[in-house]
């Protein structure tokens, strides 16, 4: 189910922590753009009314009871492709959210994102655009670099539909420089190295610089 600009992005927010959720309502529901249409308390619950309302968005806890948002994502995404996951969680290096990521959740955000910036966050995701909290893009990066490298053969594979500039690029962003970082040590303009980036993502079947960074790791570069 996909929203269209006549009709509000619908979310379902899934969160063991009452408090949270009616927080998250609040602030969304002050956003015309934007329907809360349920609200899940774990994530075998939340699955459950995936299936049954057919979400846009989905933010989905980490670390809840019965169900983790790990085996939830996976689970959600089975029934619906086409779902935007976005990984909310107050642990900014936890190791669980580059799972998420692997799995196929859209972006990251912390719950401590201003509310300007998580509404921005819901409607970017919906609107296809990856989403992630820019504080935590660095570390998580640093986390899949500080793992070893994998030397996984689908990942090279991968990474061998690049041109040579797209491959320098992405060794770039694996090493979690900016789009100004990169240009300056490549030579580029910065709306160049955004054209690769965007290159990179369809090329890779990424949606996000982190997977990017897990694609080049996993390919034990």
């Amino acid at each position: 189910m996909t929203s269209t600009p006549s009709q509000p992005v619908s979310v379902l927010l899934v969160d063991d922590d009452a408090l949270v959720r009616s927080a998250l309502r609040l602030i969304l529901g002050g956003d015309p753009a934007i329907t809360v249409v349920g609200e899940a308390c774990d994530g075998l619950e939340g699955v459950a009314l995936v299936e049954s309302l057919r979400p846009d968005v989905v933010l989905m806890d980490i670390r809840m009871p019965r169900l983790d948002g790990l085996a939830a994502t996976e689970r959600a995404l089975a029934l619906q492709p086409d779902l935007v996951v976005v990984v909310l969680t107050t642990f900014d290096t936890d190791d669980m959210v580059l799972s998420a990521l692997r799995l196929g959740a859209r972006g990251f955000l912390l719950k401590d994102t201003p509310p300007a910036d998580l509404v921005a966050a819901v409607r970017a995701a919906a609107a296809g655009q990856p989403m992630l909290s820019p504080s935590v893009t660095g570390q998580l990066i640093a986390a899949v670099a500080a793992t070893g490298p994998r030397q996984d053969a689908e990942a090279r594979a991968r990474l061998a539909t690049l041109t040579e500039r797209e491959h320098e690029v992405a060794l770039a962003v694996a090493r979690g420089q900016s789009n100004a970082e990169i240009a300056a040590s490549l030579f580029m303009s910065v709306a160049t190295v955004k054209s690769h980036v965007g290159r990179l993502f369809g090329k890779l079947g990424v949606e996000n610089r982190v997977q990017v960074a897990i694609c080049v790791h996993e390919a034990g570069l």
